[in-house]
């Protein structure tokens, strides 16, 4: 089942038709990684690799809380968990999903005031992308989609000067890398989470009519997406960006290697990925075990984190609680419940704030 947000694209909240992963036999320790010292953008900023460094720090030994805005240039749903707990995330993550209203009296990403605030407080910044697209060449920015069958917008095209696919997309990331640039220049870095689940179900065996990607940016195969990466990442480097710490979601195989091969096909390279995140809604302790291992397995020389979680919108489902997932040997570097009706509730962000493994926003080092 997708959720449709306001003004564009759909999200996929956990399930659909997806396999249960099966729970592992053993009970052995994920080997501990190599993590690559350094960002993989050259001459980042001071802050971004303070920030990395601090990750590296903790990495294995605890976990950040984080949160996802309410659609996007907010710390609302942040708010509402220190209402219910008395604490604040360590993370709040803003999508970039209205952007392209962006100046409108209703949404205007130029004002930064969302972000120093949560930065002034000591906290970190994320950030995520639903990159609309219109619906047709000629529909304008009022019927906008992320969904491959709502448009005509083809990311293969985008590498073709002239074509309208090409100058929505360089038009829509100078918004983007404007923004980007104004928080550089306030000493903020970022996490960076674009093109996010970009296999979608294109990786299941048997074929059928949902085995696709069900965002634009995927659904004209790994190479393409690969190439779309490239593109933003080199663009964002002409344009003086290094502040950001790349974090590329894997799909993975959903913890079943019968029906589902892995999207290692569709991932950037390590010269263009610092984190490595996976997505999951209504997982048990032992099925973010089996994933978060089979990552970290794959991807040795990359933190690994929890990109997404939340409450299963399709069952009902309640995501593990932190403790749990931690103690089963999931040991994702953050944890990012979405917000609505796949939030958790007050009783599973008390039960990770009691943990002593959870580091929330009064816990942070100063970064600067």
């Amino acid at each position: 089942m997708f959720t449709t947000f306001a003004w564009g694209c759909q999200k996929d909240n956990g399930g659909g038709n997806q396999p249960t992963p099966q729970e592992p036999s053993g009970t052995e320790k994920p080997e501990e990684p190599g993590i690559a010292k350094s960002l993989v953008t050259t001459g980042a900023t001071t802050e971004a690799q303070a920030l990395y460094n601090y990750l590296r720090e903790i990495y294995g030994q605890k976990t950040l809380s984080a949160i996802m805005a309410n659609v996007n240039w907010n710390h609302e749903e942040a708010d509402k968990v220190y209402q219910a707990t008395g604490k604040y995330p360590a993370i709040n993550c803003y999508d970039f999903i209205h952007i392209l209203y962006s100046g409108a009296n209703w949404i205007n990403y130029s004002n930064l005031t969302p972000v120093t605030e949560w930065v002034d407080e000591g906290g970190i910044v994320s950030l995520m992308w639903h990159f609309n697209v219109p619906q047709s060449e000629k529909s304008g920015i009022d019927k906008v989609t992320c969904t491959p069958s709502e448009t005509t917008f083809r990311a293969r095209n985008v590498f073709t000067e002239g074509t309208w696919e090409n100058k929505w997309f360089y038009e829509q990331m100078d918004k983007v890398a404007a923004v980007i640039l104004g928080l550089q220049k306030k000493g903020i870095a970022a996490l960076w989470r674009p093109f996010h689940e970009a296999a979608g179900n294109a990786t299941y065996k048997q074929k059928a009519a949902w085995t696709t990607s069900w965002f634009w940016w995927g659904y004209d195969g790994s190479e393409v997406y690969k190439k779309l990466w490239k593109t933003m990442f080199d663009y964002f480097k002409s344009k003086g960006i290094r502040n950001l710490i790349w974090i590329w979601t894997t799909q993975n195989y959903n913890g079943n290697s019968a029906q589902y091969n892995l999207d290692s096909d569709w991932y950037p390279g390590d010269a263009y990925v610092d984190i490595v995140a996976r997505d999951l809604y209504g997982y048990s302790a032992w099925q973010n075990r089996t994933e978060f291992t089979e990552i970290q397995h794959s991807y040795p020389n990359k933190m690994v984190t929890l990109g997404e979680c939340g409450v299963d919108s399709n069952s009902g489902k309640a995501f593990s609680n932190v403790p749990d997932f931690w103690n089963a040997g999931a040991k994702w570097l953050y944890f990012m419940p979405w917000y609505g009706s796949s939030m958790p509730d007050s009783a599973w962000w008390k039960s990770a704030f009691n943990s002593n493994i959870v580091v929330d926003r009064a816990s942070l080092p100063s970064l600067k």
